[in-house]
């Protein structure tokens, strides 16, 4: 494009650049009042049933760990966000100025509001992107409805450990959407599913966890953890496998392609075309 043209239209770029900051203010805006209003409820809630129900505080860690399972990878309710709502619910509930439905609190800023009351950890983009894990949460759940079947097609050398695999990492909670063992390969199998397409953090997080099942699961006679990511978009899936890459920091984003696999692997495990095609008939339906 020639300069004079890019100088034409640079008014109404500036113009549409500008819309987007703006929607996207608004947008935020309105997700902080969303989200203000429904900590307020849950620690309101979490108050009532422990008065009126004389319940402890293992209320709490039962619900976190059902919401978890509801919910898969959203971080925003552990037991300890909980707690916080809760103490968000009691600092503000008798301050009427500061009612969730008064117009005083929509002003202030939800990480501002959360900080007073201790809460470092911004969960807004967790409460947005909650309907993509939902959604990866339906196609897990295919699987798991269908797990013989699904392990039969994965090649028959796999074994079902769980899923949703608790990992605890410096008393930070971590789970593995699928997590399967090979008996050839002497190894574990972590599967991660993702609705969208591939991100090279997927690989950094599958890192992560591998390095995790190795210090704390793998037995010493065993090979080390093999990581699967597969993406399911809506016009295809797209499978990675990730290998532990060793004298490197944990969160390093390096995968692997099938093809770059030591031979033994390749010929053992399922390559990314067969794992597609089975997501595509063990999974949700909607490519």
């Amino acid at each position: 494009m020639k300069k004079n043209e890019l100088a034409l239209y640079d008014p109404f770029i500036k113009e549409i650049k500008a819309l987007i900051y703006r929607r996207q203010y608004e947008a935020m805006k309105q997700v902080n009042a969303e989200l203000i209003q429904l900590y307020w409820e849950i620690g309101g809630e979490i108050d009532r049933q422990q008065r009126e129900q004389g319940w402890g505080k293992s209320v709490v860690e039962v619900l976190a760990k059902e919401l978890q399972k509801e919910f898969p990878g959203v971080q925003g309710f552990s037991a300890r966000n909980l707690w916080l709502m809760r103490s968000f619910y009691i600092e503000y509930s008798q301050n009427v100025n500061l009612h969730p439905s008064g117009a005083e609190i929509h002003r202030v800023s939800l990480p501002a509001l959360l900080a007073e009351i201790g809460w470092k950890k911004n969960i807004i983009f967790d409460f947005i992107e909650m309907g993509i894990e939902h959604s990866e949460a339906e196609l897990e759940a295919g699987i798991i409805n269908n797990i013989r079947s699904f392990l039969s097609e994965m090649g028959g050398d796999f074994s079902f450990i769980g899923n949703q695999y608790h990992l605890d990492v410096a008393d930070d909670d971590y789970y593995i959407d699928l997590l399967l063992y090979h008996r050839r390969l002497r190894c574990l199998i972590a599967i991660e599913l993702k609705i969208g397409e591939f991100k090279p953090e997927y690989a950094g997080k599958m890192q992560f966890y591998l390095t995790a099942l190795d210090e704390t699961m793998k037995l010493p006679d065993e090979n080390p953890s093999i990581g699967i990511i597969i993406c399911k978009s809506k016009n295809r899936t797209r499978v990675e496998y990730t290998l532990k890459t060793t004298n490197k920091p944990i969160g390093v984003a390096t995968y692997s392609f099938y093809e770059t696999l030591p031979e033994n692997m390749r010929f053992l495990l399922p390559s990314p075309d067969e794992i597609a095609a089975i997501i595509h008939e063990f999974g949700s339906d909607d490519e």
